[in-house]
């Protein structure tokens, strides 16, 4: 974790403050951020069901992915008081006000994908 103050810290929120496309990416940038976003705009999911179908995720990268969704307004996180507990993730209002930036997003990254001649997605899940 860098500090707030150093001068990434500020340029990054200099450029977020002034370019919406730039905020969007902050928010649900990353490697595994658009993965969980493509199954959570779907519905509900524990968080068993994320850790299952997001193949070489480890168990701290989705906590930690997880947490900053939900800081940002993202996601929401409801446990369940039962034994064993039971956490459920969603989509907030304001996430799944996203849905047509993420299948424009998942449109365009397969057209891309197959023009550049890679393969289709292998499990075929799609914003």
């Amino acid at each position: 974790m860098r500090k707030e103050t150093s001068t990434n810290a500020l340029n990054e929120q200099i450029i977020n403050d002034s370019c919406g496309m730039a905020n969007l990416l902050s928010v649900m940038g990353g490697r595994w951020k658009p993965a969980i976003l493509c199954r959570l705009i779907h519905g509900t999911m524990r968080y068993n069901e994320l850790k299952k179908t997001i193949e070489g995720i480890s168990e701290r990268m989705l906590v930690s992915q997880l947490r900053e969704l939900e800081r940002d307004g993202i996601i929401t996180r409801t446990v369940h008081p039962e034994v064993p507990p039971k956490v459920e993730y969603k989509m907030t209002d304001i996430g799944l006000s996203m849905r047509d930036v993420l299948d424009a997003m998942s449109k365009w990254g397969n057209t891309y994908r197959m023009g550049a001649g890679q393969k289709p997605c292998k499990n075929g899940v799609t914003a």
